[in-house]
């Protein structure tokens, strides 16, 4: 009718209202898995980076080391540089070979001075093992703490909301939903930010499984060539 103004009640409350009107406890909650969300993420793209490099200089490495040139040009190109594990296993491995030439302990000596080759190989591989690892506690800790502080934060919300019922003695669902919905949102903020971090590392782990056996097969064909070199230059010796 002509005049009339009709209003129309408000259903929808927006998130940044529900942490407004949340208490200080789950506002220090959420934002603190926020927080860890905002670096999951930032450690994710750093390392879908770092992997992507890693597989690309490591395919060029083997390309090069599997041509047939010498290993000693290999070897005086990488220097001390290396650019991948691949190439610090190989250039660890061809420092310790050289310095035992110079010495000349080959000669009589060539099981000790392989078991050290093989030796100084696996320290090269422990460490770069242990690099690509970086983070991956953070992200395994965000992934399964997270969802527990979420729920812990409902609880926290619903008890409160239970607490606001019993001393208004409104039972209303109007007066009781948006208490609900504030207590529910630190779940959903658990998960957004457990679930890419899982995914992330379950993805990361298996990446690091997969190039630590490279690394491990690598250093085996290195050790058998260097063995067979040991042998002839024990032999001309």
């Amino acid at each position: 009718m002509p005049g009339q103004v009709e209003t129309v009640s408000r259903t929808t409350i927006s998130l940044w209202e529900m942490f407004e009107h949340s208490d200080i406890f789950m506002k220090i909650l959420m934002i603190a898995m926020v927080l860890a969300s905002v670096w999951s993420w930032a450690i994710i793209f750093n390392k879908v980076k770092t992997f992507r490099s890693v597989k690309e200089k490591s395919k060029k490495f083997e390309d090069k080391f599997w041509s047939g040139n010498s290993l000693d040009g290999l070897y005086e190109k990488i220097g001390g540089r290396p650019g991948s594990p691949l190439e610090a296993i190989f250039s660890s491995a061809m420092k310790e070979w050289k310095r035992s030439v110079s010495r000349k302990e080959i000669k009589n000596k060539g099981i000790n001075v392989q078991e050290r080759i093989d030796k100084v190989m696996q320290i090269t591989i422990d460490r770069e093992a242990e690099n690509l690892e970086t983070h991956m506690i953070f992200l395994a800790s965000v992934g399964s703490v997270s969802p527990l502080l979420g729920l812990f934060g409902t609880v926290w919300g619903i008890m409160d909301s239970f607490q606001s019922i019993g001393l208004t003695q409104n039972t209303n669902i109007a007066a009781v939903a948006p208490g609900v919905a504030e207590a529910l949102l630190t779940t959903a903020i658990g998960l957004i930010a457990a679930i890419p971090a899982l995914i992330a590392y379950n993805k990361f782990s298996n990446d690091i499984d997969r190039l630590t056996n490279r690394m491990e097969t690598f250093s085996g064909e290195l050790s058998a060539i260097i063995s067979r070199q040991i042998e002839q230059v024990g032999s001309e010796e």
